[in-house]
C-alpha cells in the first residue's frame, strides 16, 4: 500500500456523514420520460442496501439534488433517508446551513457528486468523492474517484468502505424489501 492509499483510508475512516447527488450518483444519470409526463430514472439495489445500514448504523445521510422526484424521494424515505432535499440550486449554501445546524465537522464529511453543480458544495468537505464516470471538473477536485459509474455500485462502494474501516459493516444485516 503506497502512503496515497494509506492517506485515503485514514480519510475514510474518519467519516460520520455522508452526502450523497441523485442523478448521475445514485442514478446513471439517464432520464426516462414517461407517456404521463413523469421522469423515471432507475436506482442501484446494492447501493440501497448500503445506504440503510448505514442510517440503521446511524450515519449522518444527506442527499442533495437539483432535480426533482416525488418517487425518488418515497424511495429513499423507505430505505431510511429522511433528510433528502430536492430542487436545490445552491448545494453549497446548503450544505454550508446543514454543517452549521447539525454542528458537522468538516473532516468527517464524505460528499459524493458527478457534475458541476456539485463542485462548490464538494470543495467544503474532508472527502470528496465522485463515481467514475463523473465530468473531469469534479474528478479534479476529488480525493477518490470510484471504480464504479453513477448508478453502478459506487455508493455502496464509499459507504462499504467506510463501514469497514469503522467495523460497523454487518454481512448478516437483512432488510424486508429494498
Amino acid at each position: 500500500m503506497n502512503s496515497h492509499s494509506k492517506n485515503i483510508l485514514d480519510s475514510f475512516s474518519k467519516i460520520k456523514t455522508f452526502i450523497f447527488d441523485i442523478d448521475g450518483v445514485l442514478t446513471n444519470g439517464s432520464l426516462l420520460v414517461l407517456e404521463n409526463g413523469v421522469l423515471a430514472r432507475t436506482m442501484n439495489v446494492k447501493d440501497g442496501y448500503a445506504l440503510h445500514l448505514a442510517a440503521k448504523k446511524e450515519y449522518n445521510i444527506f442527499i442533495i439534488s437539483g432535480g426533482g422526484s416525488t418517487e425518488v424521494e418515497i424511495r429513499l424515505k423507505n430505505i431510511g433517508i429522511h433528510q433528502v432535499y430536492m430542487k436545490v440550486m445552491d448545494k453549497a449554501l446548503l450544505l454550508k446551513e446543514l454543517i452549521e445546524i447539525n454542528q458537522l465537522k468538516i473532516e468527517e464529511i464524505l460528499f459524493m457528486g458527478d457534475d458541476v453543480p456539485d463542485l462548490e458544495a464538494m470543495k467544503l468537505v474532508g472527502l470528496a468523492c465522485c463515481p467514475k464516470d463523473a465530468v473531469d471538473e469534479i474528478k479534479e477536485i476529488s480525493h477518490y474517484i470510484s471504480y464504479l459509474n453513477g448508478g453502478s455500485g459506487c455508493v455502496r462502494e464509499v459507504i462499504e468502505k467506510v463501514l469497514k474501516l469503522q467495523n460497523n459493516w454487518d454481512n448478516n444485516f437483512q432488510i424486508p424489501s429494498l
